[in-house]
């Protein structure tokens, strides 16, 4: 059980290098006990981002769980609420980002993309509403993108993963906004600095200078004052991308 007994646990799942981290980063350094997790074949890389936040004096903990799985994700929640403390916050940060024509869209990547892009964040959105309608209190955000909103060509899978993971959080939204629960959806709208950002935009540290790049950092700020707003003015969708970027 954790040691901190003023702020309940953070869940982050999804914690890939950029905005996961940073989102698991300025929770765990606001004084959440945070949880990050990955597929357990990235269990060590996730495990060099969780000691990486605990050097700065956060408290975090490594999980190898598919968010995909039924199973993985009740037994997730059931291991944090038992050997940690109760979860006061989850974050489904899954994006599945892929581009395939739509000729050569196969059956089983389209489904893959949704598994992943919107009905984990189903299943992490359900578990989620277990643990925190019974103490009528808690936030659960989903990160979303461009194509929550508009589908672009090449991007079938993605959009229709994307716009159904909106859906949900909107209907989430309204299930749970009146038993406590704040529930919000964030459009990352625009490049995010990263490594894919990093390996394919030449002028990327310019264009970071001149604020034209998200960066993950103020993401996750964004994130903890969602969860720092007041019931009577609840933000459920909110809208982040550069100023250069156009919408």
């Amino acid at each position: 059980m954790s040691n901190n007994d003023n702020k309940g646990v953070c869940l982050v799942i999804g914690a890939g290098d950029g905005v996961g981290s940073a989102i698991a980063q300025v929770f765990a350094l606001d004084g959440h006990p945070t949880v990050i997790t990955r597929r357990a074949r990235n269990i060590e890389q996730l495990e060099a981002r969780a000691e990486a936040i605990r050097s700065l004096g956060g408290e975090v903990y490594a999980k190898g769980v598919d968010a995909r799985s039924e199973d993985e994700t009740i037994a997730l929640f059931a291991d944090i609420e038992r050997d940690i403390g109760p979860i006061e916050v989850v974050v489904f940060n899954i994006g599945a980002n892929v581009r395939f024509g739509i000729e050569e869209t196969t059956a089983r990547v389209f489904h893959k993309v949704w598994e992943m892009a919107c009905f984990a964040g189903f299943l992490a959105g359900r578990e989620a509403a277990k643990v925190m309608v019974p103490r009528g209190r808690g936030t659960i955000i989903f990160t979303g993108a461009t194509a929550s909103l508009r589908g672009r060509e090449g991007f079938a899978a993605f959009a229709a993963a994307k716009a159904g993971l909106r859906a949900l959080a909107q209907s989430v939204a309204r299930e749970l906004g009146p038993k406590g629960i704040h529930v919000a959806h964030v459009i990352c709208d625009g490049s995010i600095d990263g490594v894919f950002s990093r390996q394919n935009i030449p002028d990327l540290e310019q264009k970071l200078a001149e604020n034209r790049i998200l960066k993950p950092h103020d993401i996750a700020e964004s994130y903890l004052a969602l969860h720092q707003q007041k019931p009577s003015a609840w933000t459920h969708e909110l809208d982040l991308r550069p100023w250069s970027e156009s919408w």
